[in-house]
């Protein structure tokens, strides 16, 4: 097996966006092109609205992703972008999401969410290198809304930031997901990987 340079991907959402359905994805096309990788779930809720939280490592010693240490921040919804900003290597990649799906404690009104402006500029503050990509949108364009998560993924192949590219997360989505759901997720993927070339 041949060496590669480790990557450390940190994945946050909100429930029913697709975070972990994401990070399913990335494992399996890094597993069908024979890359050792490590996966796993670091806070999760089922219930829609509840933060998710996991992480992808390929070709890492360590099984574990801690702060400051990932080489790539995705970020589903914009307040867990920024939230997860801890996570983030000095001048690593962020691919977020621009469209809010608030979380609960947003929605509730017990917390203010601040403005994707603002949420963009903090970014800025850590990293040159973010895409910002409207993944709802993109979702329902593919065909269905929940296709966002996999659009993001698309924008971060188009970076080549990854020892894999989009015909291996194509080759994942088609092995790991029924005919028709596939077709629009591959919609989806071709969608991110336009939008964050343009």
């Amino acid at each position: 097996m041949k060496t590669i340079k480790p990557v450390r991907i940190f994945m946050t959402g909100v429930g029913g966006q697709g975070t972990l359905t994401a990070t399913t994805v990335l494992a399996q096309a890094a597993t069908l092109k024979g890359l050792p990788v490590t996966s796993g779930e670091i806070h999760g809720m089922a219930q829609r609205g509840g933060v998710v939280e996991s992480f992808l490592l390929i070709g890492c010693r360590s099984p574990k992703i801690g702060a400051g240490e990932a080489d790539v921040l995705m970020g589903f919804e914009p307040l867990e972008t920024l939230r997860a900003l801890p996570y983030l290597k000095p001048g690593g990649l962020v691919f977020s999401s621009t469209e809010s799906l608030p979380p609960l404690s947003v929605a509730t009104g017990r917390q203010q969410s601040p403005s994707l402006a603002a949420i963009r500029e903090m970014v800025d503050a850590c990293t040159p290198r973010s895409w910002w990509l409207p993944c709802q949108s993109l979702g329902i364009e593919a065909g269905a809304v929940q296709a966002g998560n996999i659009a993001l993924l698309g924008a971060l192949c188009a970076q080549n930031a990854l020892p894999l590219g989009l015909d291996d997360v194509r080759a994942a989505v088609r092995a790991g997901m029924k005919p028709k759901v596939a077709e629009i997720n591959l919609r989806a993927l071709d969608l991110g990987a336009a939008a964050a070339s343009a």
